[in-house]
């Protein structure tokens, strides 16, 4: 389907769903004029209308204008939605849920799917989602299991970041660099491991030891972290945020 021919339909107007259309419209997947998008007040609604995206305070509206639509609501918030929005889904709509611990149990009662796929998404609805989302990074089709994991993973996984990029620099600001410049020496630090990592495809502990030179600066900071098991206390910290997602399905 050309992108002027797909209509996209955001339920929340949040950061998540924000990152995403700002993904599409760069990419020029979609066309503004061809988004639409609800929340309950104006308050996440202005930038998308800066963008030339239409908004409206009705969530079935959204549905009724659109062929692709994405749920960005808060989990809690996502089993009224779904009711809500019940009698307008056909057939013909793709709806993709982006909270965690939504099962496709509880999706497909109301006749949607999602990416890991229910039974009513085919090839080419997958291959749109993954072509869709594409420009906004990876996109893997997966056992619906994983979902969680990756929540644990990659969903909550950013703030870890964040977290090891202030640690990082307030180091540096221990030993007398200001925090701005600080702040942007980690962050360019991470983005080019990160960068490492995805293009070379390289085991993490090889790209770690190849860093490492005998009596060096790297083994004696890496010394520090092994003695405050980072490694454990991140592991640890995966398995909550997941084990959370999946208490969040149950509810």
């Amino acid at each position: 389907m050309e992108a002027e021919e797909l209509r996209v339909g955001f339920v929340g107007a949040g950061r998540m769903a924000g990152g995403l259309g700002r993904g599409l419209l760069r990419a020029g997947k979609v066309p503004a004029s061809n988004i639409i998008v609800s929340a309950p007040s104006d308050r996440n609604l202005a930038e998308w209308r800066e963008w030339g995206c239409r908004t409206t305070h009705c969530n079935l509206e959204v549905l009724q204008e659109s062929t692709v639509v994405f749920l960005a609501t808060k989990p809690h918030v996502l089993p009224t939605v779904l009711q809500e929005l019940r009698p307008a889904v056909t057939s013909q709509h793709l709806l993709i849920s982006l909270a965690a611990g939504v099962t496709l149990q509880k999706l497909q009662r109301v006749g949607a799917a999602v990416f890991s796929r229910g039974t009513g998404v085919g090839d080419g609805d997958a291959a749109l989602l993954q072509s869709l989302l594409s420009p906004c990074g990876m996109c893997e089709e997966v056992p619906e299991p994983y979902i969680n994991i990756h929540t644990g993973l990659s969903g909550s996984g950013v703030a870890y970041v964040y977290l090891f990029a202030e640690a990082m620099a307030e180091g540096a600001v221990k030993m007398g660099m200001p925090m701005g410049l600080a702040s942007k020496i980690a962050a360019q630090t991470l983005l080019g491991a990160a960068k490492m990592l995805l293009e070379t495809g390289e085991h993490p502990a090889k790209l770690r030891g190849d860093v490492c030179t005998p009596g060096g600066t790297t083994i004696h900071g890496l010394y520090q972290l092994e003695k405050g098991a980072l490694r454990a206390t991140v592991m640890n910290a995966v398995q909550a945020a997941t084990e959370r997602a999946c208490e969040m399905g149950e509810d």
